[in-house]
């Protein structure tokens, strides 16, 4: 087996492309881009390109502070930011940014998790705030739920397939037995089921931080004191786990983001390996992509945390150090197919 280290997925120029896995082996997936801030989305000036030119500074552009989570619907990329306490939205293919979350009853304070329904609620868990903030795809606030006398450190959300619960991760701390998984009714805020505490058993956590929900219902939860992902069925009920610490193939050091695809794949970030590792559903190790580096490179990392696949098979990867979200392709679309290169933006041909 070979270590991550070595890391047979390495990004490699092939056709003037950094391809994943490398040759011989097919591509799998292509490096796209990388966000950083609104001028990666919006038209820039001239006056802001006489500035860059003049100073080298970014001019009006709103960068990225402190990323974390990040979830995607239809061409639009939403990051949480935690120095910002905001979630910054880019439309890529409309080519418009904006920032929402900052004043009102929807104002955060550590945002975090973020986690989009199938109709476009956009659900933000607020770390500090101890409760799970839902606004709409403008960035409206529409309503929040869970308190402090439930939550403590909430870190993760994901929404069910049919958009009727809401899975939220609290993290805890080393000074509480509190790590559970909740299960909350997504439009009225009740709490249904309560799930696990501090341990190493089925079904237990230790300092759980990202959550994820596939297709079939399967709610994965990144259990990363535990260096290992657990799966669970939608009533909450124990399905299975797999994940050992290590440094081969397979294991983790750092597990925090996680995200799964329309076939039911599961990508997993490990901060300590600078990567995210590809499961199929039966938590066999299909691929990785990345790689730890001081240097800010596209598929380098220093300290990833969010992820998301989006509906077209788009990987959007966070880095916190950084500042950034990396995407990749998959290798048989082209730039301009899909939400975010447009295709739903172009006109049909008249008959």
């Amino acid at each position: 087996m070979l270590t991550l280290a070595g890391c047979a997925s390495e990004e490699i120029k092939h056709d003037f492309k950094l391809v994943y896995p490398s040759p011989p082996d097919e591509p799998r997936f292509i490096f796209e881009r990388t966000i950083t801030s609104s001028f990666d989305v919006k038209d820039i000036s001239s006056s802001d390109r006489l500035r860059q030119f003049a100073t080298g500074t970014m001019g009006t552009a709103e960068g990225l502070s402190k990323p974390y989570g990040v979830a995607v619907y239809k061409g639009r990329i939403f990051v949480t930011d935690t120095v910002k306490r905001s979630v910054l939205m880019f439309d890529v293919p409309g080519k418009v940014f904006k920032t929402f979350g900052t004043e009102g009853p929807g104002a955060l304070r550590k945002p975090i998790g973020i986690d989009i329904s199938q109709n476009g609620e956009i659900y933000v868990a607020d770390n500090s705030g101890q409760r799970i903030v839902v606004f709409d795809q403008e960035g409206n606030f529409l309503r929040a739920f869970g308190d402090r006398q439930i939550l403590n450190r909430p870190s993760g959300v994901a929404v069910s397939p049919d958009g009727s619960k809401a899975y939220v991760i609290d993290t805890g701390g080393v000074d509480t037995q509190d790590h559970h998984l909740y299960i909350f009714d997504a439009h009225s805020g009740d709490l249904l089921k309560t799930i696990g505490n501090r341990g190493k058993e089925e079904g237990d956590f230790n300092l759980a931080l990202q959550v994820s929900t596939a297709p079939d219902g399967t709610v994965y939860v990144t259990d990363s004191g535990n260096f290992r992902v657990q799966a669970f069925n939608a009533d909450g009920s124990f399905k299975m786990a797999f994940g050992k610490v290590g440094r081969k193939v397979g294991n983790f050091a750092r597990p925090t983001g996680i995200a799964t695809d329309a076939a039911g794949n599961v990508y997993i970030v490990d901060a300590a390996f600078g990567n995210f590792q590809i499961f199929n559903d039966k938590a066999e190790l299909l691929m990785f992509i990345g790689e730890r580096s001081e240097q800010p490179m596209p598929g380098r990392y220093m300290l990833p945390k969010g992820i998301d696949v989006d509906e077209d098979g788009r990987i959007y990867m966070v880095d916190q150090f950084f500042n950034k979200v990396d995407v990749y392709r998959p290798a048989n679309m082209e730039p301009e197919d899909g939400y975010l290169g447009g295709a739903h933006l172009k006109k049909e041909p008249k008959g």
